[in-house]
């Protein structure tokens, strides 16, 4: 029977906010990721607006289940070793409103992978992405300690031993005599 795969539980609370400037003119709103919270009990399973005001709202959207996967280590370390390791929240606009007057925008997943936002993003998907805290990156950086394994760099064989070919891929010969006495040109 295997062990169940290390996994933590969140919260994504995304903002309704003003576009400043002179984009108002096209679009008055925007959503925007706000923060990936450690989840809670008092949190409930459904999500919920926390604030409403002249300025925009915020909706905590409980639930989510971030799990590690030996497979996506790569992922992880590349996201450890950049300057600001974040979470990355996939979201999408509703397309019907359905828990206020006006379509929201709702989380999908929540990942801590770099090859899961970049497949998302591959995706024509709309991907954002905070700041993780330091516990978290902690509990991370020893998974990747734990099941990173180095690649294994292999020798570049130097260019001067690879097989010649011409622009067809056909294999060429390069000759280092001179033309032959006597031909077209001597």
């Amino acid at each position: 029977m295997s062990t169940p795969r290390p996994a933590i539980q969140v919260a994504v609370v995304m903002r309704k906010e003003r576009v400043p400037g002179a984009a108002a003119r096209w679009q008055t709103w925007r959503w925007v990721l706000d923060e990936v919270v450690a989840h809670q009990t008092s949190f409930g399973d459904a999500p919920r607006r926390l604030r409403q005001s002249e300025d925009g709202e915020r909706w905590l959207y409980p639930g989510f289940t971030v799990e590690l996967f030996t497979d996506d280590v790569d992922g992880y370390l590349l996201n450890l070793t950049t300057d600001k390791p974040c979470w990355f929240v996939l979201w999408r606009m509703e397309e019907e409103a359905s828990l206020a007057d006006e379509p929201l925008a709702r989380p999908v997943a929540v990942s801590l992978s770099y090859v899961d936002a970049g497949r998302w993003l591959d995706a024509q998907e709309t991907v954002e992405q905070v700041a993780a805290p330091a516990e978290v990156l902690g509990w991370l950086s020893a998974f990747v300690d734990q099941h990173h394994v180095a690649e294994v760099k292999r020798r570049k064989r130097p260019e001067s031993f690879r097989s010649l070919s011409d622009r067809f891929g056909n294999p060429a010969s390069v000759s280092t005599t001179k033309g032959k006495p006597g031909g077209p040109h001597g």
